[in-house]
């Protein structure tokens, strides 16, 4: 494992997800306390049988438009092992959930439950405040997405850090941070570097390329189109070199190995919960971006948990 010439093996990129996974594995236990306290395990045993989506969010106090959020806390709780689905037949076939041996010893009314014990243990006063892992990794492999290019616009930038790595790199690339004015206030740049204090979902600065890091698993679909057609906005077509550079998760549905889903599903969860966002797979991401205006892209998953996403209008 080389970190002094920009080279990252499999086996790092590996072991980060181990380190996130360990960061992030909280998620379980607060998912676990959510499902106590909205009484599922008790709503899926008295249901008697497998219990369909509609159905328990109809049984739950939350409004039916979120059942969305409902889904992928059950989806997190299958795999953790807390409880199981199965495909049930009512008109059209639909996946039902039941209770595992685990999700049992949470039962309310069970002699051995060690539900009271859960709750005290996860209560505020005993618990940490939640933080998850946020990195971002230029590699080797992934720079000849900055060939050819004359500008670019790092979108949400922050103090620079990333555009500084890649001005450095590409001394004929300008590079522009683009963030709200008190991030880039007093901020100074270089002879290909500079800051621009802006609104994403007002304008964007015009540029060959536009660089969106771990931006658009903050905001909902309707947001992230927003962004997306203010991109296209600011870009030259295909023919003349203009593209959005995405770098954030695509969900591997069950097709990854247990921690790399682990990871991804922790990730969905922490989104959920402080930015009202998501992690999205590869079908998701492709109705954002025609919905943008956009005609194609192209994803190389290089970045272990993450992957380059190249969209082109």
């Amino acid at each position: 494992m080389d970190f002094a010439n920009g080279e990252i093996s499999a086996e790092l990129l590996h072991a980060q997800a181990h380190v996130w996974n360990h960061i992030l594995n909280f998620i379980k236990s607060v998912s676990l306390k959510c499902a106590i306290q909205l009484g599922i395990p008790d709503i899926i045993h008295n249901h008697g049988k497998p219990m369909t989506l509609p159905e328990l969010v109809a049984k739950l106090p939350v409004h039916p438009k979120r059942s969305q959020c409902v889904y992928r806390l059950m989806r997190i709780l299958v795999h953790s092992g807390f409880l199981a689905a199965q495909r049930v037949q009512q008109g059209e076939e639909e996946e039902g959930y039941v209770l595992t041996d685990a999700s049992r010893l949470l039962l309310m009314d069970d002699s051995l439950s060690i539900r009271p014990l859960l709750l005290a243990m996860l209560d505020p006063i005993l618990t940490k405040p939640w933080h998850y892992l946020s990195a971002c990794v230029l590699l080797k492999e992934g720079k000849g997405v900055f060939e050819g290019l004359n500008s670019l616009v790092d979108v949400g930038g922050g103090t620079g850090q990333v555009a500084k790595a890649i001005a450095n790199a590409f001394p004929h690339l300008n590079c522009t941070v683009l963030d709200l004015p008190h991030v880039v206030a007093g901020l100074q740049g270089s002879k290909n570097l500079n800051y621009f204090a802006g609104d994403i979902f007002e304008a964007i600065p015009p540029a060959d390329a536009i660089l969106l890091k771990w931006i658009l698993h903050d905001w909902s679909d309707e947001e992230c189109v927003k962004i997306l057609k203010r991109c296209r906005e600011a870009i030259p077509s295909k023919e003349n070199g203009g593209k959005v550079i995405i770098i954030d998760m695509i969900m591997m549905k069950n097709q990854g190995d247990y921690k790399s889903i682990e990871t991804q599903l922790f990730f969905d969860m922490t989104m959920m919960i402080f930015a009202a966002g998501r992690e999205r797979d590869e079908n998701e991401w492709e109705k954002l971006f025609l919905d943008a205006g956009f005609s194609h892209y192209k994803i190389t998953p290089i970045l272990g948990l993450r992957s380059l996403i190249e969209v082109y209008p």
